[in-house]
């Protein structure tokens, strides 16, 4: 085949695809050369000639087939296709897709005609601008131009051969965009259907739930096993499309493997599946985000209660439906609530030297409220930690006057006035549950605790045991005090579970009556030599023990020892 030149050029009119698909980098320099006519060509028409020559930065869109961009900051990136001429109307479709933050995009057409008929889709966007083509032959005139960040789809109709060219522009970072061109409208669509009331509706709200429902799409009902819902939950803002929120989990700094996409197969993503990103890491997007994003992907459901959300939030939901097959998508219209607040807790009151036990729900990490109208100046707050991990925090008359971790045993020493009010607020900061005992008395010279040695370890010593006995040491204090021993026979695989959930503020009252050793008083003014030490007798070799020792107040309350695991000897 001959390449025609300037004078053939009449005959450059009609194109026909199979010679497009063979000459068609050589096709658009012709089509760059036919610019240049009789008359000198305008300013628009030179700059437009000369984008058709650079090929470095120009690239051919295909037809059906979704295509990624990725803009730089700045930098305009151009793509270009050719509808050849028809005796009809041929119409096509462009849908643009911003994956990120708002882009401007713009479509120009260079014919040598009659016009082309265009219109736009109906859709949310920010700025548009549709003009006619001119009616000149050689004619190069923008058709459409777009500013923002939605999904926007421009429709057209055209019957004389054309060549187009997208321009596309990011002004705020470095970013991509997906952009789908077709020309077959026969024979289905890449992108599921949206219904034609596209909204989300909110109807039902809890504290900790909140209940949606929308439209089921035209896809879902004809292509039942190849589409699904996907929900989107985050505390920041809606995303315009499945592409924008799958930017924003990648932006986080979440190594994902690239199929590993909001947009999952069946085979990846099972239903009811979770992806859940931490505060630190969504602060990369928005460094005042917080909360997280999570996706639950719930088959055909048009109907769906979102649990586990915090009280007296504002969450934002957006349901996209994807095809599977494609993994193409369609964003329904975002919606938003708040879930109720949090009902207030109960306040239990506290009595003058009453001792109350508290367990805590480390699972839904609540407060636990106790208060105290002081009848004296003075009042002193006690606590024992009898499991787990438990914060404190205590006001006075709504200031703040103490807060903090407990461990083991704390006082607080408050100095205030007659019929001061003190709230007292318990937490687990463990997810497994936590159990305080909690005092408030104004007798400082009746402490509810025993006085404490330095340690409440218990010593074994090594050289000491026997096949049959073990000898064990503790340390006293200055005020004579009750010290009982008990001992229990365990099974090594035993050992872990009973040191972790020890409740270290119960007493001998839980014991059997045979694991009782023995009672002693015990105390030394000097506490150097505050120590005394006990031999256990009548064990069995090479067996696994559990020792406890109890101390005893004037109180009468307990406190428990570190326990203490020792094993005899297996052979003497």
């Amino acid at each position: 085949m001959q390449i025609p030149d300037e004078g053939d050029h009449p005959q450059l009119q009609v194109l026909k695809m199979s010679w497009l698909q063979f000459y068609l980098p050589l096709h658009i320099l012709m089509a760059a050369c036919l610019c240049h006519s009789i008359k000198a060509p305008t300013s628009s028409q030179q700059s437009f000639r000369t984008d058709l020559f650079n090929f470095y930065h120009s690239l051919i869109l295909a037809d059906g087939k979704e295509t990624t961009v990725h803009l730089m900051k700045d930098i305009p990136k151009r793509y270009y296709f050719v509808l050849e001429e028809s005796r009809v109307l041929l119409p096509f479709t462009i849908t643009v897709t911003p994956c990120d933050v708002p882009i401007e995009w713009s479509i120009l057409v260079h014919k040598a005609s009659a016009s082309s008929l265009g219109k736009e889709a109906q859709g949310d966007h920010d700025t548009q601008e549709v003009s006619q083509s001119q009616k000149a032959p050689s004619t190069v005139s923008t058709i459409f131009n777009y500013k923002g960040n939605s999904v926007e789809t421009y429709m057209g109709m055209s019957s004389h051969s054309a060549l187009y060219m997208l321009e596309f522009l990011s002004t705020e970072r470095d970013t991509h965009i997906t952009v789908y061109l077709t020309t077959d409208t026969t024979s289905g669509h890449l992108y599921p259907e949206l219904p034609m009331d596209p909204r989300i509706d909110v109807i039902g709200v809890g504290h900790t739930t909140v209940t949606l429902t929308w439209k089921h799409s035209p896809s879902v009902l004809q292509h039942r096993e190849s589409i699904q819902y996907c929900l989107l939950v985050n505390e920041k803002h809606n995303y315009k499309s499945l592409c924008a929120a799958e930017t924003a989990i990648r932006s986080s700094g979440m190594k994902l493997p690239p199929t590993l996409a909001l947009s999952l197969s069946p085979y990846l993503l099972e239903p009811q599946q979770v992806m859940i990103l931490s505060n630190s890491e969504l602060s990369i997007i928005n460094k005042v985000s917080s909360g997280e994003v999570r996706q639950i992907c719930m088959g055909t459901k048009n109907t769906y209660t979102v649990p586990s959300l915090s009280p007296s939030t504002q969450y934002y939901f957006d349901v996209f439906v994807v095809n599977l097959l494609t993994n193409a998508s369609a964003a329904y219209t975002g919606t938003f609530a708040r879930t109720l607040e949090e009902p207030e807790p109960k306040v239990t009151e506290l009595k003058d030297g009453k001792v109350i036990q508290v367990v805590l729900d480390g699972k839904k990490q609540k407060f636990y409220s106790l208060q105290y109208q002081a009848r004296h100046k003075k009042v002193q707050f006690s606590f024992q930690l009898c499991r787990g991990q438990v914060r404190v925090h205590i006001t006075k008359n709504g200031k703040t006057v103490a807060s903090e971790n407990i461990s083991g045993l704390r006082y607080f020493s408050l100095k205030g006035k007659l019929l001061d009010t003190y709230l007292v607020q318990l937490r687990s900061t463990e997810e497994s549950n936590s159990s305080v005992k909690v005092q408030v008395s104004p007798h400082f010279h009746k402490p509810l605790f025993p006085l404490l040695p330095e340690s409440l370890k218990i010593k074994s010593f090594s050289k000491l045991r026997t096949c049959n006995s073990v000898t064990i040491a503790w340390l006293g204090t200055q005020e004579e005090s009750k010290y009982c021993v008990y001992k229990r026979r365990i099974e090594e695989d035993q050992v872990w579970r009973e040191l972790q959930n020890a409740d270290r503020c119960s007493g001998p009252e839980s014991r059997h009556k045979s694991e009782k050793v023995l009672c002693k008083y015990f105390y030394d003014l000097n506490l150097q030599r505050a120590v005394t030490t006990e031999t256990i007798k009548g064990l069995d070799a090479g067996t696994l023990y559990l020792f406890d020792v109890y101390l005893f107040g004037p109180s009468g309350i307990p406190v428990r020892y570190h326990s203490k695991v020792v094993k005899t000897r297996k052979k003497c």
